[in-house]
């Protein structure tokens, strides 16, 4: 019998357990708005994608495209039309380091 401890270990390793998001340190405050729909860390819900880990100039794309409308959104939309190009930059190298 594996002790759960080393099972644990061997699903990480193996690919079948996902480790929980670890954040990069204090979310800029344009990236704090993110969390109540795309989870702690930005590690995904229901509600909204995974942000965690994504590469930062693809959320930058995906940020642009939203606050010009050329990409179709509830609500992203709107919240995307408040942000700075230093704001986006930011939220998108804070999703992008975390690990």
């Amino acid at each position: 019998m594996i002790p759960s401890r080393s099972l644990a270990a061997a699903l990480v390793a193996g690919g079948l357990l996902a480790m929980p998001a670890q954040a990069a340190g204090p979310a800029p405050l344009a990236a704090q708005g993110c969390l109540g729909c795309h989870g702690p860390n930005g590690a995904g819900l229901a509600s909204g994608a995974r942000l965690a880990g994504r590469d930062a100039q693809e959320l930058a794309t995906l940020l642009r495209d939203y606050r010009a409308d050329r990409r179709p959104g509830t609500i992203m939309n709107r919240i995307a039309r408040g942000y700075t190009e230093d704001e986006i930059a930011a939220v998108a190298a804070y999703f992008a380091a975390i690990r």
